[in-house]
């Protein structure tokens, strides 16, 4: 990349980052790549095909966040600002950083990185807020949604290995498994006996976890269970966008079916 642009103009924004809603209960229910907004000082120097950062998104997980009282949606791109990664990582300024895809024309000015670290460090402090809360009434979980790709080979490609690629894949990589194992293993249970017997349900296969889910499960450690949701995009094209609306209306019950089981399983905690 060359030397980086000039600081930007003053500009308009496009609308708030992100949105909490705060509700009652012990479930929180988080959509942190679903955003696909940039703002304009953002979008002007992005060289990125809007259709590629789409496919990188994880379109309509906010949607799956519905059956929850304590909902968290970000309206950001993850490619302004990626809240499932640390500060220091959060914007993409290498390829290695962006899967190899190249994604500015050229180096963004600091201060244009800087506008999207505050996003970071808002949205944190809110959150921290919300959850400081919650914690203060006992045990609680975050279901933090996220979806992947399985047919990055082309649109009409074989889709990827299903034992390598779970429909569904639990992270519990930073979790305490002592106290929160018969957690997860009643929620995969609910889960599984929702959605049809095809689908695979497994644990820390493709991912474990990102930094949202490791930061609540570290600094709420033995009252606080994030669990990384990653959802396989069979709900979706992920080359067209086009939603299967009956796939995810599908996703969206079972997942709602777990919260009662979420609820149990805390109040034997408590």
């Amino acid at each position: 990349m060359q030397t980086p642009t000039p600081e930007p103009r003053q500009r308009p924004d496009v609308g708030p980052p992100f949105r909490i809603v705060a509700g009652k209960g012990p479930i929180v229910a988080t959509a942190i790549h679903a955003g696909h907004d940039l703002r304009p000082e953002v979008a002007v120097n992005m060289v990125l095909e809007e259709s590629d950062r789409r496919r990188e998104e994880d379109p309509y997980t906010d949607r799956l966040t519905v059956p929850f009282a304590n909902r968290v949606i970000v309206e950001r791109s993850r490619f302004e600002v990626d809240l499932n990664r640390p500060p220091d990582e959060a914007v993409y300024l290498t390829e290695e950083q962006s899967w190899g895809l190249e994604v500015w024309r050229s180096r963004p000015h600091p201060a244009t990185v800087a506008g999207s670290l505050a996003i970071h460090t808002e949205f944190y402090r809110q959150m921290d807020q919300l959850l400081d809360e919650i914690a203060s009434k006992g045990p609680f979980v975050v279901l933090d949604l996220h979806s992947y790709n399985h047919r990055r080979d082309g649109r009409y490609a074989p889709p990827a290995p299903v034992l390598e690629n779970p429909d569904v894949n639990i992270g519990t990589g930073t979790l305490d498994h002592e106290r929160w194992d018969p957690l997860v293993k009643r929620f995969s249970d609910d889960l599984t006996a929702r959605l049809p017997e095809s689908m695979v349900i497994a644990e820390n296969v493709r991912f474990q976890g990102g930094y949202l889910s490791r930061r609540v499960n570290e600094r709420y450690e033995g009252r606080g269970c994030a669990l990384a949701l990653e959802f396989k995009k069979t709900f979706m094209d992920e080359w067209t966008d086009e939603l299967d609306e009956l796939a995810l209306r599908r996703l969206l019950s079972a997942l709602a079916g777990t919260a009662d089981g979420i609820v149990g399983e805390l109040r034997g905690m408590t």
